[in-house]
């Protein structure tokens, strides 16, 4: 499936599908709301500039996005049964949720809860693959642990809150915060175009920048800490322990998604490749011997420019099956 390229981002992110296949933490259902009316508040919130001592504040929708720090509260005047919130910040950000006031009954069944990542179409960012915990340890249950532990922190930019209120005048408020992250790893591009340096310090992790659009990337500068071993670029990558991969899919799970091409040796000047796909991830490997960084750069494809792929591609591997 093919999204309008300004449209994309936000029905990707909140259409009503982005939630099924969850029936362990939350169960689909519809909702009326509109992805025009959602990208404008994105747009909104993205080009909101605050005098630092003012605290922004709205009420949440059951199906909502939020890139502005704030207190935000939800109070349900019917059942909510099926809720979700995207949390996104800058790249170099991570998400601080911190409950505030909470007037629900968790022994009725009501939760909130908390996910390290986003869920979308039944795919997780970060991959199990690229995040350092497991599943379960990234699911934070305010009914668990909330009062002891009043304030969650993601491990990159994107977090979401789950939550489900059975009765009416239920409500909670929680304040957004972004927090200074000096070495991202995991990112969701908040826009089409952009530039970025990724650097992992001597860790064995994996990092992936998430570009939920058609995209040109353009690689400036690559350095692995090893030598450089121009021998292996002819045999592929097979066996290097520190390479970067781009990768092309329609989903947001890195595991599942195309390989477009693999880079294992260090290099300056620009290489260049435009895929055709909802979602483009610029992924780097470390083995934790060295300080490895990635240096890129990105544009959305235009409607021509995706008509000519189209055209000159035996196999178009983005094809939804």
């Amino acid at each position: 499936m093919s999204c309008n390229s300004r449209a994309q981002l936000c029905f990707l992110l909140l259409s009503v599908t982005a939630l099924r296949g969850q029936s362990r933490y939350l169960d689909a259902q519809e909702n009326e709301i509109s992805s025009e009316g959602l990208f404008a508040l994105l747009n909104s919130e993205l080009k909101r500039e605050l005098p630092e001592e003012y605290v922004y504040r709205r009420p949440l929708r059951c199906l909502d996005m939020v890139a502005a720090e704030g207190q935000f509260t939800f109070k349900a005047d019917h059942p909510q049964l099926n809720c979700a919130v995207f949390f996104i910040g800058e790249p170099n950000d991570i998400i601080s949720i911190e409950y505030d006031s909470i007037n629900i009954n968790c022994r009725e069944g009501d939760f909130i809860k908390v996910f390290d990542g986003w869920v979308m179409k039944g795919e997780k960012f970060p991959s199990s693959q690229d995040h350092l915990l497991p599943l379960y340890e990234r699911y934070s249950d305010y009914c668990d642990s909330g009062e002891a532990h009043p304030v969650v922190r993601s491990s990159q930019n994107v977090a979401m809150v789950f939550f489900r209120l059975h009765q009416s005048g239920s409500s909670f408020s929680i304040t957004f915060r972004k927090v200074f992250n000096p070495f991202p790893c995991n990112v969701i591009s908040q826009t089409p175009e952009g530039r970025f340096s990724m650097v992992i310090p001597q860790q064995h992790r994996n990092c992936s920048y998430s570009i939920i659009y058609p995209v040109e990337i353009q690689i400036g500068e690559l350095s692995l800490g090893h030598h450089n071993d121009l021998k292996r670029s002819i045999h592929g990558c097979a066996g290097a322990r520190d390479f970067v991969e781009l990768l092309g899919g329609n989903g947001v799970d890195t595991s599942k998604m195309f390989p477009m091409a693999d880079l294992c040796y260090s290099f300056n000047g620009p290489v260049q490749l435009k895929v055709g796909c909802d979602n483009t991830v610029v992924r780097m490997v470390s083995s934790g011997k060295f300080v490895n960084r990635v240096t890129f750069q990105y544009r959305l494809l235009g409607h021509q420019e995706l008509a000519k792929l189209k055209r000159n591609s035996v196999e178009d591997m983005c094809l939804s099956g």
